[in-house]
């Protein structure tokens, strides 16, 4: 099975994908891993132009001048997305930035911002179901069955593009130190064969039929890549590869 890459390099630059959706590729971060020791993440936003020419904002990463320029020149910044409670540090420097635009608040986010006392303002909730902002553009759904993080992802109808942030993770080898290579290999989130992380999917027993529920939905959206915020995309057979990342479901 076919499986490609985006460019990670240069950060910080508007990458197309598909007419009217890019990727950019953000600075490095270091996040808690097993054993003490600290992984580095990639970081990726996606944006999308909706049909009135205004900006969809995925997962914003850390911003520079030149990244703004770039971005002012696509249209304006309407909307500021976190799919997940973990992702949502840089939303208020391009809120600073893009002072109209609406933040969208995942479950739980704003309890966990107020806990570790950063100050992001949120706008607005995102539910189950697009707002008319972007129905039509983007479908949506909130990923369930989770004891622990409820994550809303979303497809880009034009190009059916399924767009997330870490239910699946998909770490290239040649990119980490040989300890975590081996953390990244039983956690299961290693490329080309990544998936959700391990200690993420035990937080699913019980309720693993939500979860169920959730890919089916998915699968009948038929996307044909997957952009991933966190390693190598998926820019083939987007829908095979949603089957095989979530076979620890079955059945699918």
């Amino acid at each position: 099975m076919a499986r490609d890459t985006a460019l990670y390099e240069p950060i910080n630059t508007l990458k197309p994908i598909a007419p009217g959706l890019w990727i950019v590729d953000g600075p490095i971060v270091r996040m808690a891993a097993p054993l003490g020791t600290s992984a580095p993440f990639p970081t990726r936003m996606t944006l999308a132009r909706l049909p009135d020419g205004a900006l969809w904002c995925h997962s914003p990463v850390a911003p520079d001048a030149a990244l703004f320029e770039a971005v002012d020149a696509l249209g304006p910044v309407r909307h500021l997305v976190s799919p997940n409670k973990l992702h949502y540090a840089h939303i208020a420097a391009w809120k600073l930035r893009y002072p109209q635009a609406i933040a969208w608040a995942s479950p739980g986010v704003r309890e966990r911002a107020a806990g570790q006392r950063i100050e992001v303002h949120f706008d607005a909730e995102l539910e189950d179901a697009a707002p008319p902002a972007w129905a039509g553009t983007l479908d949506q759904l909130r990923f369930k069955g989770s004891r622990a993080i409820e994550e809303v992802v979303f497809l880009h109808r034009p190009s059916a593009t399924l767009i997330l942030a870490d239910l699946i993770e998909n770490f290239e080898a040649d990119r980490l130190a040989t300890p975590m290579r081996w953390i990244a290999r039983l956690g299961g989130v290693l490329a080309p064969d990544g998936k959700m992380p391990l200690d993420m999917r035990l937080t699913y027993l019980g309720h693993k039929a939500e979860a169920r529920a959730c890919i089916e939905r998915m699968l009948g959206w038929r996307p044909q890549r997957i952009v991933l915020a966190h390693g190598r995309c998926f820019m083939e057979h987007g829908e095979a590869e949603l089957r095989r990342a979530f076979a620890w479901l079955s059945p699918l």
